[in-house]
């Protein structure tokens, strides 16, 4: 188990770093790449999530994301004794990821005026607040992103060819409904970061935002267990052969 903790702890920990890291280098002032823009920022977090997944795919099966972790627990392609130690180290990793972006970012949020931009770079946040409406979003993207994982390895039973669908899921999701909600799909992946924003000496950082943290922490977890069920029904229906 100790392999499995390490392997999802530095794993999403590089998520955050990457994911993170390109939104506050296109995000915040005196960054090189400020206004880079949402098509960056869509490719490179696609990327944040397949290169840990090539780094730990054989380690852990990189999940990094609790909402996989419980879904794959509800399917039983996971022991319910290992989800804790999962779930623990995802969220250890976002923390110390998100601190590592600030850090390295320090000047660049101290340039940054906008409180809403620097909470920007470690969570997640709605283009329209509307809570059930946002959940639902956050529902729908996760069932496509969980979906789709559980499908990829009937369509290819090569590893690496794996991690490369699983990049190219997460770009399709981003560039398809990004805009509603940020497309968290991870409760590690902006809970986490949230946490380190509420403790960090950030510069005029503002409120955290608590208050819409069900979002990306209920939605995905629910969109990945109906993922999986709905899988293991069409599976049952004979669909996959």
């Amino acid at each position: 188990m100790l392999v499995k903790f390490l392997a999802e702890f530095v794993g999403t920990m590089l998520l955050i770093i990457l994911g993170d890291g390109v939104v506050a280098n296109v995000t915040l002032n005196k960054s090189g790449m400020k206004g880079a823009g949402s098509i960056q920022i869509t490719l490179a977090w696609g990327l944040a999530v397949m290169v840990p997944a090539f780094i730990f795919g054989a380690a852990s099966g990189a999940h990094f994301n609790p909402a996989l972790t419980i879904a794959l627990a509800v399917d039983k392609s996971l022991p319910w004794a290992e989800v804790p130690v999962y779930i623990i180290a995802q969220f250890a990793g976002a923390i110390i990821g998100a601190c590592i972006v600030y850090l390295m970012f320090k000047d660049q949020f101290d340039a940054t005026d906008d409180p809403g931009t620097k909470l920007g770079v470690f969570s997640t946040g709605p283009s329209v607040p509307n809570l059930p409406i946002n959940i639902f979003c956050e529902v729908v993207a996760t069932f496509v992103l969980v979906f789709a994982i559980k499908g990829v390895p009937a369509a290819a039973a090569d590893v690496a060819l794996n991690n490369f669908f699983v990049f190219g899921i997460i770009v399709s999701i981003g560039m398809s409904l990004g805009g509603l909600t940020g497309y968290a799909l991870n409760p590690a992946r902006d809970i986490g970061p949230r946490i380190a924003h509420s403790f960090l000496p950030i510069k005029g950082k503002g409120d955290s935002n608590w208050g819409y943290a069900i979002v990306p922490l209920v939605g995905p977890i629910i969109g990945a267990i109906l993922a999986v069920l709905a899988y293991m029904g069409l599976g049952a229906a004979g669909v996959w052969g």
